[in-house]
């Protein structure tokens, strides 16, 4: 009998030191190391470092989209408006001035400074509220940020006066421009750059309705850059309580920056063109087209793609 208790109480014994062992290791096997730990880090920044950058470049590609549907809707909205009045497109509101005293302003003008005469509208709305209900289409989402009265203006129309100031009728400027029915001059070409007045066109006419704001020499910004798109070496030039924000940085003719912009036709396509493969025009001082302002007064230089002049 005593060597089979003796036999029993040493299996117990070695039970026991079989669980303290496993319960140790267990506790080993839970803990990480120093070096594991550092490893798991190292592991975790380099996925970091690939899923970010791919985040930020779908992102991007979303904005992109969103820009694109946009100036989509835009030159939808152009043909509708026209088909419902005699295949004309409507007046520009790019301009400054009354009666036969008027010139032009810089083409991302939402509402102008003042009605040019009764039968002519200041505010872009007026002319397509019934075709465009969502005012964010008519803002390109790369900007910087929506111009804060966007909506407000967008639905007062004719009515618009900014809260923010003592005139009675403020004009809006946007991140896109818009160049139905709009002139400008083309000084190295030696003519008149002219809007399309309706869908058909013809030969006078250039067949661009919309592109992203890219310019040079703004009063805002002079010797410098602006763009709706950001681009390398960019800042933030703020907001207005008339003007949008954009993106700027100093630079000379010479040497454009790239970026990749954006413009709509009067075949309803919109399409990518690059920053350098462009056609300067400058705003007119007079309802003509054919006199800029002065270099280093006014609007400054906007930048249209190549193709608007084919």
């Amino acid at each position: 009998m005593r060597p089979i208790l003796s036999a029993l109480d040493s299996e117990d014994k070695k039970i026991r030191i079989n669980r303290r062992q496993l319960e140790a290791g267990m506790v080993v096997k839970r803990a990480f190391t120093l070096v594991e730990l550092l490893v798991v880090i190292s592991i975790m920044t380099v996925v970091m470092g690939i899923a970010i950058p791919a985040f930020n470049h779908v992102r991007r590609q979303a904005i992109n989209l969103v820009s694109m549907n946009n100036q989509k809707q835009i030159t939808s909205a152009i043909n509708i408006f026209s088909n419902d009045n005699d295949d004309r497109y409507p007046e520009s509101v790019a301009t400054i001035g009354y009666g036969e005293n008027w010139n032009w302003t810089d083409p991302t003008r939402l509402t102008g400074n003042r009605q040019r005469s009764p039968r002519l509208y200041r505010s872009m709305s007026r002319y397509l509220k019934n075709y465009v209900t969502d005012a964010s289409s008519m803002f390109c989402p790369c900007s910087p940020q929506e111009y804060q009265y966007l909506k407000l203006a967008w639905e007062a129309g004719e009515n618009w006066d900014n809260p923010e100031t003592t005139f009675p009728a403020d004009p809006v400027g946007g991140s896109y421009c818009f160049y139905w029915n709009y002139k400008g001059v083309l000084e190295q070409q030696g003519k008149v750059f002219q809007g399309p007045h309706d869908p058909a066109g013809n030969k006078r006419q250039s067949t661009l309705l919309v592109t992203d704001y890219f310019g040079y020499d703004h009063w805002r910004t002079p010797a410098a850059f602006g763009s709706c798109e950001v681009f390398d070496e960019a800042t933030e030039v703020a907001e207005t309580l008339l003007l949008s924000s954009y993106w700027s940085a100093p630079g000379t003719l010479e040497n454009i920056p790239e970026v990749t912009l954006r413009a709509g036709y009067t075949d309803g396509h919109v399409e990518t063109f690059s920053s350098r493969d462009t056609v300067q025009m400058k705003v007119s001082i007079t309802s003509d087209g054919k006199t800029p302002y002065p270099d280093g007064v006014g609007p400054g230089i906007y930048l249209l793609p190549s193709k608007a002049l084919q």
